[in-house]
Parts: C-alpha cells; structure tokens; sequence
C-alpha cells in the first residue's frame, strides 16, 4: 500500500488509525464507567449527566470543535493550565485530534455500554451480593463479563467515528499535513486542488477498507464472546 499511496497519503493514513486508536482507549474505562451509573446508578443530575454525556451527538460538530478550542485552547482554562502545569497541548496537535474524536465517539460508546449492562439479569448480580461480593466486586466479576459483547460494540463505534471525523476535528486542530490531517481531512483537501481526484479517491477507498475490516473484526470478536458465555 505504501507503494500505492504517495508519503503523504500514508502519513494521513497512519495518523488517523493512531488519533482513532488513542480516542478508543482513552474513552474505554470512562465509558464503562459512566455507563454503569446511567444504568444501575440513582442518583441527583443523573439525567443531567445523560444530557451532557448525549450532547455531541446533536450539536454540530464544527459547535463541539470550538467548544474544546475555547477550553483546551493555549488560550482556553484547562488548556493553558494544562500547558503551564504538565507541558501537554491539544491545540492543533495530533493529540488534540484525538480528543475530539474521543469526544464525538463517546456517546456512541456509552449508549452501546448502557445496553448492554441494561440487558443483564439483576438477579446474577444480587446473587453475587448474597454470597458476600461487594458492589465493585460484584461489577467485575458479574456485570463486567457479561457485557463485553457491548462493550465491544461501542469501542468499534468509537473507532468508526474517530475514522471518519471531520467537523470537530478541523475546527479544533485546524488541516495540519503531518501533524492534525487525517483521512476525512486529506480527503477534504485534495477535493479542493486540482487534480487531486485520484488522490481522494484512494483515501477514500483505504477508509471503506479500514471501515469493513474494523466491522468484521467486531462481528469476530462478538460471536467469539457468546460462544464463550454459552460455554460457561
């Protein structure tokens, strides 16, 4: 392939299957998490949490891009802060691309998460709370298990969307070659030059790829967790 594409073609590749691989491990153990409490948790701004956790999702993504400008901007509270403090910048870096990702992609984990922990007989939990397991314990030796299969659902959404990012990601980290552009953005460019048709085409065609292979993946890896749940 390295043949097929030119260096920067490659380069944009590369970029993306990192920014989107950063954004789903970064977004894994926060997404379990969070949607373990939306759905066993019963607490005050439970549904605030909902909102703020679905709000990607119906914003436009060029509004959410500029939302993380204006707070992890060199200029932003916890961009500066994070800046002065541990060195660490987003702003139009590829880490920066990554966090809008993570953030666009979120809500896709959390929701496939929740209903997937939803789907779980509460009756295997308070089994494992009758024989002495605590709440955590209980979480992951019970509930954890038998949710992967959502789990992993929502961590190839999360890695679909980050592939195919484009309005957070260029509002935030601007159209970098070599630094911020991913596919989507390659993409976007060479649409605007002249003659750069074959190039997009090709980008486009390396993105169906990645995309139905990162599906087949998970459809693998699905049927090998429920033939391991019936085993047991």
């Amino acid at each position: 392939m390295t043949g097929w594409l030119t260096p920067e073609e490659w380069t944009a590749v590369r970029l993306s299957l990192l920014v989107a691989a950063t954004a789903t491990a970064a977004s894994l153990v926060p997404a379990i998490l969070v949607a373990h409490a939306l759905a066993r948790g019963r607490f005050w701004g439970r549904g605030a949490l909902d909102v703020l956790v679905h709000l990607p999702l119906v914003l436009p993504p060029v509004v959410t891009g500029y939302f993380l400008l204006l707070g992890f901007g060199r200029r932003g509270p916890i961009g500066s802060f994070l800046a002065e403090t541990f060195g660490i910048v987003f702003a139009f870096r590829w880490t920066g691309a990554a966090l809008a990702c993570a953030v666009m992609g979120f809500p896709l984990m959390v929701r496939a998460i929740r209903l997937s922990i939803e789907a779980v007989d509460r009756g295997l939990e308070e089994a494992g709370s009758t024989l002495g397991a605590n709440p955590t314990l209980v979480f992951l030796i019970v509930t954890l298990p038998l949710s992967l299969p959502g789990i992993i659902a929502g961590a190839i959404l999360c890695f679909a969307k980050a592939m195919g990012e484009f309005g957070a990601t260029i509002t935030f980290v601007s159209n970098i070659p070599g630094e911020t552009q991913t596919l989507p953005t390659a993409i976007y460019a060479l649409t605007q030059v002249p003659g750069g048709e074959a190039g997009a085409l090709r980008l486009t065609f390396v993105s169906v790829v990645i995309s139905v292979a990162a599906l087949a993946a998970s459809e693998a890896l699905a049927r090998m967790v429920n033939r391991r749940s019936h085993a047991l």
